[in-house]
């Protein structure tokens, strides 16, 4: 008999493969189920239908089907067909699922729901790496806010900067869930216009000043300070991004 190995290393479970053509099929249909395209308890369109609409094979359609289905997008039931399921049952941090959200006319009410988790994360994180940032990282920190003095001019550059700026609080608080909840969702946030806005110098140099207080409270170790300069900097730069005709949003998981 073959003993077990002894060897606790983790093994990542394999990503299955999607065919070329099924990844399409979903992209396209999951987009159009977000934007409403397909309501939530209305059934797809057939298999014979969708094979003709999108030129693929049977074979295409249930994979892109059972891709759905993991997705919580849709679901099979006896008699309907392939149903589309409401938004509580679609995982909304998958990243075509959210792609798609931030394409929505509503888009508004998921940015402010979006600036709410990361000011309750990104607070708790900053607060944390005040009490854990090593030499390595706050060498790096203080470098990075050198870096964006200097693009103060370049609002694309200053932005990629911005993010980097974050990331390395985030790695500093070693709160790995929280810095894959923010990096996922802001990752899709910022190929919105409505998210990115069109910042003038002065809104740099706003937005610089407080990268600097936030800065320069981790570095002192002073966790409520950090915290605090986290959630001011984050809910003032939303302010002056987001289009002023339109009224916060209530409640984005009911819209």
């Amino acid at each position: 008999m073959i003993k077990p190995s002894a060897d606790t290393t983790a093994v990542s479970r394999p990503q299955r493969r999607r065919p070329p053509l099924a990844a399409a099929v979903v992209q396209s249909l999951a987009t159009a189920i977000v934007l409403g395209e397909y309501p939530p308890g209305t059934a797809l369109p057939s298999a014979g239908e969708l094979c003709e609409e999108y030129e693929v094979s049977r074979t295409v359609i249930r994979e892109a089907t059972t891709t759905l289905a993991e997705k919580g997008l849709v679901a099979t039931r006896q008699g309907w067909g392939t149903v589309v399921l409401g938004q509580d049952q679609w995982s909304l941090l998958d990243p075509l699922v959210l792609d798609a959200l931030f394409q929505r006319k509503d888009r508004l009410v998921y940015l402010d729901n979006l600036i709410e988790i990361r000011t309750t994360l990104e607070c708790a994180m900053a607060a944390r790496a005040a009490g854990r940032i090593d030499e390595e990282q706050s060498a790096a920190l203080s470098a990075k806010l050198d870096e964006l003095a200097g693009l103060i001019g370049d609002p694309e550059a200053y932005s990629r900067a911005d993010i980097e700026f974050h990331e390395i609080i985030h790695h500093a608080s070693r709160d790995a869930f929280g810095r894959a909840v923010v990096s996922s969702i802001q990752g899709k946030a910022v190929r919105s216009p409505q998210y990115s806005g069109d910042p003038t110098r002065e809104d740099i140099e706003l937005t610089h000043e407080a990268h600097a207080r936030v800065a320069a409270a981790v570095l002192a170790g002073d966790g409520d300070a950090a915290a605090d300069a986290m959630r001011e900097h984050i809910t003032s730069s939303w302010a002056r991004r987001r289009p002023a005709d339109v009224p916060e949003a209530q409640d984005a998981y009911d819209a």
